[in-house]
C-alpha cells in the first residue's frame, strides 16, 4: 500500500514521522512518498533498512541498479540490499528549509517555487497512484491539494491530520473540505463538532505532544530568577521578535542584576543570529539550541512566541506571556480575518485570557519588561499560572494519541 505524506512545517515533520512509525506497525506493506522534513525522511530510512522492496519502476533510467546505490536528497546515500531481496526504496521529498514561510508577503516572494513543488506532487500522485493521502496540518497548501485531487478525479482516499484552524478566520471553507475531504482527524476537542455539523467524518484522538511532554519524567527543578525567551522557529518569528525579548530582557536585569536569560534557539543558523542580536542591544543571553523543552522545565517564567510553543509551555508548567510580532501587511490581513478573541490556544480553550498576549504595537521592551519583573518578583502568582496553564492543556491529553490516529487510518484503508 502506498501511502502519501504532506507537511511543511518543523512540528508537522514531528507529527508525519510519528504516525509514519505507527502506520508501519498497522499495515505490513507500505510505502511512503511525498513532502516532509528531516524526521519524516529518517521514518522513511529506518523502514527501508528493516525491509524494503526495491522495484525496478522508477529506475530505469539509473545506469547501473546493482550498484544498489539509491540517493535520497542531496546530502545522504543509503546502500540499498539487492534487487531480489525484495525491497522497496520510497520517494519522501525534504523541503522544510524552503516551505516553512510565515505571513503573506512570505508567501508571494515564493509563489514561484510552490506552484512549481505542487504541479511536481499533483503528477507524482497520478504516476505513483497511492491509495491515500494525508495532509498534515499546514492548510493554504494542503487544502488547495485536496482540492486539485478531486477535480482530477484521482481514486485517493484524503486524510487531513491536524485541523486548519478555519474555525478561527474562515468557517466558511468548512463545507468545501467536507466535499474534498474523506477524515478530518483533530487534536482540539470542541472542532470534532465544528467538522461533523458540515457531514465530515471527523475524529478527536487527543494531542501527541501534550501526551508527550506531560508524561516527561522526572521534571526539572525550577531555578530561581531565570528568564526564558523562546522566539520562534522561523527566521522571520526570530528577527521581528528576539530583538523584542532581548530588550526587555536588558530592562529586568537592569532593574536586578541576578535575573539571568537564556534563550531557545531552534537552528545553529538561529543561535548565531541571536547571539549577534544580543551583543549589540547590550544584553548577558545564553544561547541554547535544541533545549527548548528543558528550559521551559527550569526557567521561572518565559517570554514565548505564539505557536506551537506556546502549548508546549503550558504543557511543561511554564508561567509564560505570549508574544507576536509580523509584518504590517500580515497584521492587517490577520485582523481582517481571525474571528475569535485570542491568538494563542491555551487561552482559546479556556475561554479567557488565562495568558497574556502581547501582539504587534503592544509588544515593546517596556510592556514584556513589567510582566516579567511582576512574575519574577511574586513567585505565588507565577505559581498560579503555572497550574492554570497545566490545566488547560490536560484536557488535550489522551493516551497513544499517534497509534490511535494510525488505527482510524487504517481502518479507512483496510477495504480499499
Amino acid at each position: 500500500m502506498k501511502i502519501a505524506l504532506v507537511a511543511g512545517e518543523a512540528s508537522g515533520d514531528t507529527h508525519g514521522a510519528a504516525l509514519m512509525q505507527e502506520l508501519q506497525k498497522k499495515i505490513s506493506d507500505i510505502i511512503f512518498l511525498g513532502l516532509g522534513g528531516p524526521k519524516m525522511l529518517a521514518a522513511t530510512q529506518q523502514h527501508q533498512a528493516g525491509g524494503w522492496r526495491l522495484e525496478a519502476e522508477g529506475f530505469q533510467n539509473q545506469q547501473n541498479i546493482s550498484d544498489h546505490k539509491l540517493s535520497l536528497s542531496s546530502n545522504h546515500n543509503y546502500e540499498l540490499p539487492t534487487t531480489n531481496s525484495h525491497r522497496k526504496a520510497m520517494n519522501m521529498d525534504n523541503w522544510i528549509d524552503e516551505s516553512a514561510v510565515l505571513g503573506l508577503w512570505d508567501v508571494i516572494k515564493k509563489y514561484g517555487y510552490f506552484r512549481k513543488k505542487f504541479s511536481s506532487l499533483l503528477k507524482q500522485l497520478e504516476h505513483e497512484k497511492p491509495e491515500a493521502i494525508i495532509l498534515i496540518d499546514y492548510a493554504g497548501f494542503n487544502l488547495r491539494l485536496a482540492k486539485a485531487i478531486r477535480r482530477r478525479k484521482l481514486p485517493i482516499k484524503i486524510i487531513k491530520y491536524i485541523s486548519p484552524q478555519v474555525w478561527a478566520w474562515n468557517r466558511r471553507r468548512i463545507p468545501e473540505m467536507a466535499r474534498n475531504l474523506d477524515l478530518m482527524i483533530c487534536i482540539f476537542p470542541f472542532e470534532e463538532k465544528v467538522y461533523e455539523a458540515s457531514g465530515l467524518a471527523t475524529s478527536f484522538l487527543g494531542h501527541p505532544l501534550v501526551e508527550k511532554l506531560m508524561a516527561l519524567q522526572p521534571k526539572l527543578e525550577r531555578e530561581e530568577r531565570l528568564l526564558g525567551l523562546f522566539p520562534g522557529s522561523r527566521s522571520r518569528e526570530v528577527h521581528h521578535i528576539f530583538p523584542v525579548m532581548a530588550a526587555a530582557a536588558k530592562r529586568v536585569i537592569a532593574e536586578n542584576s541576578a535575573i539571568r536569560c537564556e534563550a531557545a534557539a531552534a537552528t545553529a543558523l538561529h543561535a548565531q543570529e541571536m547571539k549577534a542580536m544580543a551583543a549589540k542591544i547590550g544584553v548577558p543571553i545564553t544561547i541554547t539550541m535544541g533545549q527548548a523543552h528543558c528550559l521551559m522545565q527550569r526557567a521561572t517564567f518565559g517570554l514565548v512566541c505564539s505557536g506551537t510553543a506556546t502549548l508546549e509551555a503550558a504543557a511543561l508548567g511554564l508561567p509564560y506571556a505570549l508574544v507576536y510580532k509580523a509584518t504590517p501587511l500580515t497584521a492587517i490581513v490577520a485582523r481582517a480575518l481571525i474571528k475569535v478573541p485570542y491568538l494563542g490556544i491555551v487561552n482559546i480553550l479556556a475561554g479567557r485570557p488565562v495568558v497574556k498576549e502581547f501582539l504587534q504595537g503592544a509588544a515593546t521592551p517596556q510592556a514584556l519588561a513589567q510582566e516579567v519583573s511582576h512574575f519574577l518578583k511574586h513567585q505565588d502568582a507565577a505559581l498560579q499560572l503555572s497550574r492554570e496553564v497545566m490545566a488547560v492543556a490536560a484536557t488535550l491529553r489522551s493516551e497513544g494519541a499517534y497509534e490511535r490516529a494510525a488505527a482510524t487510518i487504517a481502518e479507512v484503508l483496510k477495504n480499499i
